[in-house]
């Protein structure tokens, strides 16, 4: 039987086993935590994590005491697994915590950090200030879960738990020049074997070069959410096939992707960019691009067998994705 899977904005898989809480099966359960940060405009935001625990009717489970440091925006496009397989009594649990030792914060090149000598600093790091956690050592940082519940049956069970990095931290008001942390910290379970995430490819138009020294591994793909947010930025990898950028664990709804070249290169593509992309709930989806060459080389663009793309009214259609997905685009 597939186990149900808990994902946290670090990965933190955990097994359960029927006893202690009440179970709903006599087969193990398991859970899987995943730690994800949606992206922010701050250069760096590290943190130490010395103990993840669920608390339930009959006390506190732990689920890790290992220490991790970790750079949140390093998994804006990525998980960190903070537990993975460990054996808890399934029942019903009301909260999910983090316990933290410490952890700073880079921003316009200056360090802001919870101790002059916390350990995650770099050697040779100069402190320009305070980043206050307060209590965070010890009662702990509480996720938002689903529900305000996390029920724990048989199989794995994964959460997602996402780190909002931009909302979570905050500067004081003042002449202290300090720096808060008051996180925004959510947690959803999502299925492992559906995946919400899009594949964005870029090839070169037919008879079209690229300046000598340039090649397609220069260039990035971008998605923005359109309610608002910062950009995810994905560089170009040549996976033997093509050149391509994969955005995992995207929060569905209205994006838009655009493309970013080496510094003082113009290029267009068709489709024309920026394009407008709806992500649907655990689906993955795939969204081909050609470059055509600097915008005075770019033809008129008329994509065949696709709607009028000067007339933005007509200009959605049905895309190809995998997993007989739907996912469904239009132009900007």
């Amino acid at each position: 039987m597939s186990s149900p899977r808990l994902t946290l904005a670090a990965a933190l898989a955990v097994a359960v086993a029927a006893c202690g809480q009440t179970s709903t099966s006599s087969q193990g359960s398991r859970i899987t935590v995943l730690l994800k940060d949606a992206p922010a405009p701050v250069d760096k935001a590290v943190v130490t994590i010395t103990q993840v625990s669920l608390q339930g009717a009959n006390g506190a489970v732990v689920l890790s005491d290992k220490t991790v440091t970790t750079d949140l925006l390093t998994l804006a496009n990525d998980v960190n697994t903070l537990v993975d397989g460990k054996e808890i009594p399934a029942g019903t649990y009301t909260q999910l915590r983090f316990q933290m030792s410490g952890g700073y914060l880079e921003v316009g090149g200056k360090i802001y950090a919870s101790a002059p000598d916390y350990e995650g600093l770099p050697a040779g790091a100069v402190v320009d200030g305070e980043l206050r956690m307060p209590s965070f050592g010890q009662s702990g940082l509480k996720v938002i879960l689903p529900g305000d519940a996390l029920v724990v049956g048989a199989g794995t069970t994964t959460v997602l738990v996402d780190f909002d990095v931009a909302q979570s931290f905050g500067h004081v008001a003042g002449s202290s020049g300090a720096w808060v942390m008051h996180p925004v910290v959510k947690g959803t379970i999502i299925d492992e074997a559906k995946p919400t995430d899009l594949t964005v490819t870029l090839g070169l138009g037919e008879g079209v070069t690229l300046p000598q020294g340039v090649t397609l591994a220069g260039f990035a793909a971008v998605l923005t959410p359109k309610a608002g947010g910062t950009d995810v930025v994905v560089p170009l990898a040549d996976d033997g096939t093509h050149f391509a950028a994969k955005f995992l664990f995207l929060t569905a709804g209205d994006h838009v992707v655009t493309f970013k070249g080496p510094t003082g290169y113009v290029f267009v593509t068709d489709p024309v960019t920026p394009f407008d992309v709806t992500i649907v709930a655990e689906q993955s989806a795939s969204l081909a691009f050609t470059r055509f060459g600097s915008a005075a080389d770019a033809p008129q663009v008329q994509v065949r067998g696709w709607p009028d793309l000067a007339d933005p009214a007509q200009a959605t259609f049905l895309a190809e994705v995998s997993d007989h997905a739907s996912l469904y685009l239009g132009i900007a």
